[in-house]
């Protein structure tokens, strides 16, 4: 503390020197000073200026000095240090102009009278110019001796990208005339709205559209490529990852959640080109604000080499004229809504509004006509400082580049241009369509637009200059894109005897099915040609999985390898991190684990290299947290594993409602593509994963995920048995145990953890009241339930020929239709009672419907009435409901087990508890 009567040091914050000895007073004095006299003598513009000249010279000299959270608001490269354009300027400007025409043209097509099936128009006309540098210049495509770049295009300025490939002749005009309707003329035949490439395989790489995900997905599949080559399965250091993003779209938790890892893991493979046209679907993005400045500085604070481009080059002269910084000032103070207004007014109008905020800026324009005042375009509309901008990004090494592009949203289009409906905006009149002609200079006559109700498209020619240009240019990079190629190198999978282990049971050991999956992972990652290819991944878990283990010999990938000696070197299981490193560890991020495995799992087409992705998470983080991901990666049409891990409602003891998962089974259910199963025994893990792979790398590799759910509660694993029905296994169920003799039957179907309360029942049921269930071991209810819907469709559409008819139905007509069967599980009723319709006989479900709790397993089991006694009180009032056995029967049962009562579990011990 500083004695009485001296001056406290001032701490100054934010990134300045604070509490720092001074060791020369009298210097920082004279300094203090000087800068207090250039305040008092030349005013404050002047002395910012001059410390930002400081600030700029000290990074020069290396001087460690904060960054700036944010810069003027200005273009990052001065005119000085643009490049020469090395293009041919009139002949891009009319292709250009003529994809702009193509594009609204279709959309305007697809809402003609009749049709209205929706399209966006606006987005691309801003980024046009973003667009056609980086195809003309930078966009490397998959014949490009490196690999070709992987670009993330944004989904609402897919019409610009169909109408590129219109005049490069990979499209024909009737494709064009039949957007967004893909099964009305033929599946194929027409074009998907967003790029989808589960819909256009051969086209789309990447699902984009679901706003937010484009971003950290990109994030990922750059660090992905640093992956593959720092583990010498793939160089990729010729592969770049553009991803396109509106301005709007950043209010996503998931479009900035990530920017952080970019920064650390020094991703300069990685650009982000946002489009910032001010608005989102609905008004502006920052009306009151600036959202460019507000994206620069999350962007420079996570690390990230920042480019703006603001302003084209007619405002050069402009700010070379700004000696005393009025018009910097004029604009780093207007905020976007009001540049949202003087995009659309006249010159006069931004005459007396923007520059008539001050004599000197009036002074500035007064050589310049309305008109001219009127054309000052943006930036992101320059192609020269666009350009500018991809080519420093591309050289840029060290961090990853985000460019942040202004433009205005449905330039050109008069009656679209920033207004606040443009995005809803789908129709353009017959004087739109003259005035956008006159504008962009596309030869069609008044005629052609006034004779038909639908705008013409226009293609110059495939010999013309424009054309050839194009195809040339695209030639030099690559190819065209965009383009999704499928040749994957052939992966030879193990043989059988690798997935014996787990057949052979536990002996007296207790595993639960979670460590079980664990052995054979490691089993597998062990074979010299599958083992490489495992991309094992988790966010945070590894230990609470039991796959420490790994960390010794698989080790945590780190493009940085481990510079620090850790805390737990000394001991087996130490963490080690390495440049090489198999593990993804992705900390506590669900969803850029996805994204992981997203990139893991499309790799196959990405790079030609089949990678297995195997996603182990708690199951209730999954589906419930990132189901949107889930649904990208089917899009993508990746590949893998996804292991829900601690699965079930009263399985995942003591930790509660949150982490309580009774439903991921139903989620799972509403993705085509996902293939569940809940197994019970770890053979039932071998047999399921083993058909995994080879339905997922095998020589007819189909584009499924299969997503297991298994469990923390420890058992005495079984052995295979040796009359295993493994088609009926992997078809959903089969029948595990064959009941004792007994005057009357019933079947029981459990899956996952319930199969032990379903044998334990069985028992109960013999030995006290002489009734014979079978246990069925319900491997996948999903899958059953698939297998029925699509017999009955089959049937539907099949009229008058042979039925077809579900495995469910046909297994339990041929044992017995008549008797009551009952379905149980961790999971809420509904998961069950998918398959109720196609089980001959009776039916009835238990289920753990309600949210989860924390308790001792026993204690919820008997809450939700699912366990060993809640069955045979289930069975014994379908045998009663059916005249079978008199009725107090079931109500004994019910009274003597006390299925009511959570509380008569109290002192039930169990094991495996933790988390």
């Amino acid at each position: 503390m500083p004695q009485s009567g001296q001056e406290r040091p001032p701490i100054i914050h934010e990134g300045m020197p604070t509490q720092l000895p001074d060791v020369d007073p009298e210097e920082t004095r004279e300094w203090v000073d000087s800068l207090d006299s250039m305040v008092d003598g030349r005013g404050r513009e002047r002395a910012r200026y001059v410390m930002l000249r400081l600030l700029e010279r000290a990074r020069e000299k290396n001087v460690g000095v904060p960054a700036l959270r944010s810069t003027d608001y200005i273009n990052t490269i001065p005119p000085e240090r643009e490049p020469d354009f090395p293009g041919d300027e009139d002949i891009e400007r009319r292709i250009r102009s003529y994809i702009r025409w193509n594009a609204a043209v279709m959309v305007s097509r697809a809402n003609r009278p009749g049709l209205g099936v929706g399209g966006h128009i606006a987005t691309y006309q801003s980024a046009a110019s973003l667009y056609e540098v980086g195809f003309n210049h930078f966009f490397r495509g998959k014949d490009h001796p490196g690999g070709g770049d992987q670009i993330f295009y944004q989904g609402h300025a897919a019409p610009g990208i169909y109408a590129r490939s219109f005049l490069e002749g990979r499209f024909s005009e009737e494709q064009l005339d039949r957007f967004r309707q893909e099964h009305s003329h033929g599946f194929g035949n027409g074009l998907s709205s967003y790029p989808h490439p589960r819909l256009m395989p051969n086209y789309w790489e990447f699902p984009t559209v679901s706003m937010g995900l484009a971003a950290i997905n990109s994030i990922y599949q750059a660090r992905f490529n640093r992956y593959l080559q720092n583990r010498g399965i793939k160089d990729t250091s010729q592969q770049h990852v553009w991803t396109f993003l509106g301005d709007g779209e950043m209010g996503e938790p998931e479009s900035l959640g990530a920017i952080g890892l970019a920064a650390r893991e020094q991703l300069d493979n990685l650009t982000f080109v946002i489009n910032c046209n001010l608005q989102q679907l609905d008004g502006p993005v920052r009306g009151n604000g600036k959202i460019i400045q507000e994206l620069e500085s999350f962007f420079l604070g996570a690390g990230w080499n920042v480019i703006k481009v603001v302003w084209g080059r007619e405002w050069d002269d402009l700010l070379a004229k700004d000696t005393d910084g009025v018009l910097v000032n004029q604009m780093n103070r207007t905020p976007d809504g009001e540049f949202q207004t003087l995009s659309v007014e006249s010159g006069a109008y931004n005459r007396e509004h923007f520059f008539g905020a001050d004599p000197r800026l009036l002074k500035m324009v007064e050589h310049l006509s309305d008109e001219d005042i009127e054309k000052l375009p943006r930036g992101g509309h320059d192609y020269r400082k666009v350009y500018a901008a991809f080519d420093a990004a591309r050289k840029h090494t060290g961090q990853p580049t985000v460019i942040l592009a202004h433009t205005i949203k449905g330039w050109l289009l008069e009656a679209f241009q920033a207004r606040n409906a443009t995005h809803q905006m789908k129709k353009l009149t017959k004087d739109d369509l003259k005035g956008f002609r006159d504008r962009l200079r596309i030869p069609v006559t008044d005629e052609q637009i006034d004779s038909s109700d639908i705008a013409p498209f226009y293609h110059p020619g495939k010999d013309s200059d424009e054309i050839q240009y194009m195809l040339e240019r695209r030639r030099e990079l690559g190819g065209s894109l965009p383009k999704r190629v499928v040749h994957p190198v052939e992966v030879e999978l193990p043989k059988t005897d690798l997935y014996g282990e787990l057949k052979k049971g536990s002996g007296k050991q207790q595993i639960a099915t979670t460590m079980a999956f664990v052995r054979l992972l490691r089993d597998l990652m062990k074979d010299k040609n599958l083992g490489p290819r495992i991309v094992p991944i988790a966010p945070d878990e590894y230990r609470t999985f039991g796959m420490d283990s790994m960390f010794p010999s698989s080790k945590i990938y780190s493009p940085h390898g481990q510079t620090y000696e850790s805390v737990d070197r000394k001991l087996l299981l130490a963490y080690k991190e390495s440049e090489k490193g198999q593990l993804l560890h992705e900390g506590i991020s669900e969803a850029g684990a996805m994204a992981s495995a997203i990139a893991a799992g499309s790799s196959y087409a990405t790079h030609g290299e089949p990678m297995i992705p195997v996603y182990l998470f708690y199951s209730m983080f999954g589906f419930q947290r990132t189901g949107d991901s889930i649904w990208a990666m089917a899009d993508q049409m990746s590949r893998g594993f996804l292991i829900g891990a601690t699965a079930g409602r009263t399985t995942l003891t003591g930790e509660g409602l949150q982490h309580a998962d009774g439903h991921s089974p139903l989620l799972a259910r509403t993705n085509p593509a996902v293939v569940h199963y809940d197994p019970a025994y770890a053979f039932e893990i071998s047999h399921i994963v083993e058909d995994g792979i080879r339905r997922m790398y095998g020589p007819d590799a189909e584009n499924v995920i299969y997503y297991l759910t298994v469990y923390n509660e420890p058992l005495n694993q079984p052995a295979e048995p040796e009359d295993l029905d493994v088609a009926g296994l992997l078809k959903g169920a089969y029948r595990y145990r064959t009941a004792p003799s007994g005057s009357r039957r019933a079947r029981i179907m459990a899956s996952g953890v319930a199969v032990p309360w379903a044998l334990k029942a069985q028992e109960i049921l013999a030995d006290q009241y002489d009734v014979a269930a079978d246990v069925w071991s319900v491997t996948s209810w999903n899958e059953l339930a698939r297998e029925g819907t699509e017999a009955e469709r089959w049937n539907f559409n099949h009229l008058g020929e042979e039925r077809k008819v579900p495995y469910v139905t046909q297994v339990f007509t041929e044992d017995d239709p008549q008797i009551p069967t009952l379905g149980v599980s961790d999971y809420m009723r509904a998961v069950q009672d998918q398959i109720a319709r196609w089980v001959p006989g009776p039916w009835q479900s238990l289920g753990a419907d309600g949210f989860g709790f924390a308790d001792t397993r026993a204690a919820a089991r008997r809450y939700f009435q699912i366990d060993a006694e809640s069955i045979v009180v289930g069975v014994l009032a379908e045998l009663a409901a059916l005249g079978q056995i008199d009725g107090t029967v079931a109500r004994e049962a019910f009274e003597k087990f006390q299925v009511d009562d959570p509380t008569s579990m109290a002192g039930v011990p169990q094991e495996g508890a933790d988390a």
